[in-house]
C-alpha cells in the first residue's frame, strides 16, 4: 500500500523540487506520471526540466506521443498513464483518488505554499484522502530543508 506525500513549497520553485523527487524516483526504479491541470502548463514544466541542471538529464515525454509507453516520466493530463507509473506527481491542482494512492507506490501532490487556492485544494484534497483511508504525509520545506510534519 501505498502513501500521499504532501509538498508545501515555500521556500524552493517547482521545477527545482520536481527534479529533486524524479531524480530520486528514477533511482528507485520507478516511472513517473506528472500530472497537471492544463498543457500550457505542463509544457512549461517540460521546457523546464529540458534545462533545469547541467549536470543531470530527467528524461521524459509529454503524452501523445507515440513512445508513451516507453517514458520514464510522462508529463499528462489524464488520470491513466500509458507509461503506467509506480508514482504519480500532482501539479498545479491536479486530482489523484485514495486508489491510486493505494494502487502505486507513491503520490505526491506538491502545492505552492504562497498560493491561498493552491493551499485550500491541497488541504481539501488531504481531507478528502483520510476521509477514504488513504495514507498521508505532510512534508514542509520552512525551515529550509524538507521535514516531515504530519502522517496519518
Amino acid at each position: 500500500m501505498g502513501a500521499a506525500f504532501f509538498y508545501h513549497l515555500t521556500q524552493r520553485p517547482l521545477v527545482e523540487t520536481l527534479s529533486m523527487l524524479l531524480e530520486k524516483s528514477l533511482a528507485n526504479g520507478w516511472r513517473v506520471a506528472l500530472r497537471g491541470t492544463d498543457r500550457e502548463g505542463l509544457e512549461a514544466l517540460d521546457q523546464a526540466l529540458w534545462t533545469f541542471s547541467e549536470d543531470s538529464f530527467l528524461p521524459h515525454g509529454m503524452a501523445g506521443g507515440a513512445q508513451d509507453a516507453d517514458q520514464p516520466v510522462l508529463l499528462t493530463l489524464e488520470e491513466s498513464a500509458a507509461n503506467q507509473p509506480n508514482c504519480v506527481m500532482a501539479v498545479h491542482g491536479a486530482n489523484v483518488t485514495a486508489e491510486e494512492v493505494a494502487a502505486l507506490e507513491r503520490v505526491c501532490v506538491l502545492f505552492d505554499g504562497h498560493d491561498p487556492m493552491a493551499l485550500d485544494q491541497a488541504r481539501g484534497l488531504w481531507r478528502r484522502l483520510k476521509a477514504e483511508g488513504a495514507s498521508a504525509q505532510y512534508w514542509s520545506e520552512e525551515s529550509g530543508r524538507w521535514e516531515k510534519k504530519a502522517e496519518t
